[in-house]
């Protein structure tokens, strides 16, 4: 079989070469001819940039676009954090909010009444999160502070705006706080600004429900509700939430505690308050002042006191002492009196 001397020749090699240096004297070229200042090229240059350019725009659209995904990406990452941001302040001003409100309540009150006893200023142990209890069915966590730290169970707990739950079990190192949505806690509350008394009850939801209302009628969606201090457990005053509506028609706290960033806690130290255990004495009323004396004549005269025999001269003057001493009276009197006697011992 008689083989092709063609097939062993390479013309690819010198191809490649002829183009690549076509492409360089070409290259080189655009670089003198922009490098050149002189009206002609200038001229030459702009027809050329007119010739061309506009038909490579769609080599362009790729630069363009990762060009306005770069600046998108930075824009979305300006209004990220500009968005944490005011989230931060957010959750600050609601802070001052709740601060004035009950400012503003106080100072009310103080203006309504004078010379009344506050309770005193509670301090707090703040703590920090250590970890929660991870079941569905029990919602506490674990704060690093314990009986070292003068922790007391029953206190209240706050995340620095509302009320988070109570300590529910004291170590010497740590103590747990049963959360206000655990199915176990029961919680005191007024709703303002009706005063309504009512029942908070976890039920491991995030939005508790409200029981035990003493007039649901008076209870308006967005009212704020306060800690009562029924029962001693927590002082009075203390933020929980505001009133809700769910799609049953059923009252709901939406509790004012951030519970999806619970890092701090403070513990608030709550003093038993002084117990009343002997009754007081009964108070009698008052005894009733004495009637003065029935007065006659003008009033602010001498003769406003009583009336003498002398004044009054039909007036009857009483006898003596002794019964068998006769009567001496009025002496017409004593002329009828005195035959009558005499025919009796006549008689």
């Amino acid at each position: 079989m008689a083989r092709d001397r063609h097939s062993d020749v390479d013309y690819a090699g010198p191809v490649r070469r002829i183009v690549f240096g076509i492409l360089i004297i070409i290259l080189t070229a655009l670089f003198l001819i922009w490098r050149i200042d002189s009206p002609r090229v200038e001229r030459f240059r702009a027809a050329l940039v007119d010739r061309f350019v506009p038909s490579f725009e769609w080599a362009l659209v790729p630069v363009t676009k990762v060009a306005g995904m770069i600046d998108n990406f930075q824009s979305y990452t300006s209004l990220y954090s500009q968005n944490q941001e005011l989230r931060r302040e957010l959750q600050q001003m609601k802070a001052w909010k709740e601060a004035a409100v009950q400012l503003e309540q106080q100072n009310a009150k103080l203006l309504a009444q004078n010379q009344v006893r506050l309770d005193p200023k509670l301090t707090s142990v703040s703590g920090v999160v250590m970890a929660d209890s991870g079941s569905p069915f029990r919602q506490s966590v674990i704060l690093n502070v314990g009986a070292r730290d003068g922790i007391v169970d029953g206190w209240a707990t706050m995340d620095g705006l509302g009320l988070v739950g109570r300590i529910s079990g004291v170590g010497q190192l740590t103590s747990r706080v049963l959360l206000l949505t655990d199915a176990s806690s029961r919680i005191p509350v007024t709703i303002q600004p009706s005063g309504q008394r009512a029942m908070l009850v976890g039920d491991n939801t995030s939005a508790p429900p409200l029981e035990f209302i003493e007039d649901p009628k008076l209870v308006r969606p967005g009212d704020r509700v306060v800690s009562s201090g029924d029962g001693g457990v927590f002082p009075a005053g203390l933020l929980v939430g505001q009133v809700a509506m769910d799609r049953e028609n059923r009252l709901r706290v939406l509790l004012a505690a951030d519970y999806e960033r619970l890092d701090f806690m403070r513990v608030l130290r709550s003093h038993p308050a002084e117990q009343i255990t002997e009754p007081g004495k009964l108070i009698p009323p008052p005894e009733p002042e004495a009637r003065p004396a029935l007065q006659f004549g003008a009033p602010g005269t001498a003769e406003d006191e009583a009336p003498t025999p002398s004044d009054t001269p039909d007036a009857i003057t009483p006898g003596p002492t002794d019964p068998g001493e006769p009567a001496t009276g009025d002496p017409a009197a004593g002329d009828a009196t005195a035959p009558a006697a005499t025919g009796g011992a006549d008689g």
